[in-house]
């Protein structure tokens, strides 16, 4: 796994050089582009030398997209997304934030499978509900990676701003959650165990209650003392970001141990010890700057690397006409999804915004898809309908990533939402 992931660091050092004095596009767009071409190249290779082909294949298994994203690189990408974070201005939108991640998966997820088994019945395909159900728990967060990558290149009235970092932050904890209880549903059935509605609900219930509460107030403790930690540092700047490295790193998985979501706890604990130690006031201090700058570089180097796993995971995908098509349509009833899903949720409370019908519009094309659905799709790829779940997913989050993360920002300028 050593030798995939230094290669992998590699190709996404050079691609970032390509396109940093070349391309000049977003850098996760730039990266993923340069990644499926540089995958398409190593396809054509296939025939004239199937050792470098099989060299560069062996290469994306080994480094194990699944477990390299939830227990390496996403911790660190949620806790240094939330660390800059204010959290009394994220608290003018907590209502908002709250219902777009809670609420708004529910509702996407349900709409996203009902209409996913609807459309597979119209076209002749046979898949069962519960499997539609779990497409719609795995497409239905917006990736905290792609969305704030793409926001630091867009110009977005600070309450809008905050909306979109919050929900992307939180919902992808709870897309998880949703996930792992439908999930439990589809493996009771698929086993032919006969549980009882009530039993089920329960099960459910006490998974979201240990995981998304329990990752909540764990990230909220973990914050806490990482900062009486560095204030134990007496400002030594290197110390300072060898306790923060070590809180995120023993943090998710002790996360992981205590049965919480580590997802959560490291957006809490990004959250927490971001604001008391007011990191974004760094002028005074120089063991702040220190903590800046290295979670910056982190941030983008494993940003980096995860879009480049991405293209390059390209190949592995196994292909079906059908369900490619199926894919296609996909990408159509996701986006209607998300749009229902934020116009219900976003009516609840009263906004900023001065034209709430195009801060709907902004929210539901800015809601990018990324590694996490990836991710969560190759876990079940030994489940019923797995494999054409992976290529579902995979075509809806190439389009969201590539056409939704280019376009963003145009929409944000077109509907003068400033």
């Amino acid at each position: 796994m050593l030798q995939s992931f230094s290669l992998i660091f590699g190709l996404a050092a050079l691609f970032s050089l390509i396109n940093y004095r070349w391309l000049k596009l977003p850098y996760t767009i730039g990266l993923l582009i340069q990644s499926l071409v540089f995958a398409g190249l190593i396809y054509a290779l296939k025939g004239l030398s199937p050792n470098v082909y099989d060299f560069f294949c062996q290469a994306v298994i080994d480094s194990d997209f699944e477990k390299l994203l939830f227990n390496g690189l996403l911790p660190f990408l949620l806790f240094a997304g939330a660390l800059h974070i204010n959290i009394k201005e994220l608290a003018r939108e907590r209502w908002s934030v709250l219902l777009f991640a809670f609420l708004g998966t529910l509702i996407s997820t349900f709409l996203v499978g009902g209409l996913c088994w609807l459309t597979a019945r119209l076209i002749g395909t046979d898949i069962s509900f519960i499997y539609c159900l779990l497409f719609g728990a795995l497409i239905s967060p917006t990736d905290p990676v792609a969305v704030l990558a793409i926001l630091k290149g867009s110009k977005v009235p600070k309450s809008l701003q905050l909306k979109i970092e919050g929900e992307s932050l939180f919902n992808d904890g709870i897309g998880v959650v949703v996930f792992s209880g439908v999930l439990l549903v589809a493996s009771s059935t698929g086993m032919g165990e006969s549980l009882e509605e009530s039993q089920i609900a329960s099960d459910i219930g006490l998974l979201f209650l240990e995981e998304a509460l329990g990752g909540l107030l764990f990230g909220a403790i973990l914050g806490y003392l990482g900062y009486w930690l560095v204030r134990q540092s007496k400002g030594n700047p290197h110390l300072s970001v060898l306790i923060t490295l070590a809180v995120v790193l023993s943090g998710s998985v002790v996360a992981q141990i205590l049965g919480v979501s580590a997802p959560l706890a490291m957006v809490t604990c990004g959250l927490t010890l971001g604001n008391l130690l007011d990191v974004n006031h760094e002028k005074h201090s120089k063991s702040k700057r220190q903590i800046n700058e290295m979670w910056k570089i982190l941030d983008e180097s494993f940003n980096g690397l995860l879009f480049v796993l991405i293209g390059l995971a390209i190949h592995l995908i196994p292909f079906q006409s059908i369900w490619f098509l199926m894919g296609v349509i996909s990408i159509f009833l996701v986006l209607i999804s998300r749009f229902f899903s934020i116009w219900i949720t976003y009516s609840f409370v009263r906004h900023q915004e001065m034209k709430p019908a195009n801060t709907i519009k902004v929210l539901t094309w800015g809601g990018l898809k990324g590694a996490i659905s990836i991710a969560l799709a190759l876990s079940i790829q030994s489940y019923p309908y797995g494999k054409e779940i992976v290529l579902m997913t995979y075509v809806v989050v190439i389009f969201s990533i590539l056409v939704q993360g280019l376009t963003i920002g145009k929409l944000i300028k077109r509907l003068e939402l400033n």
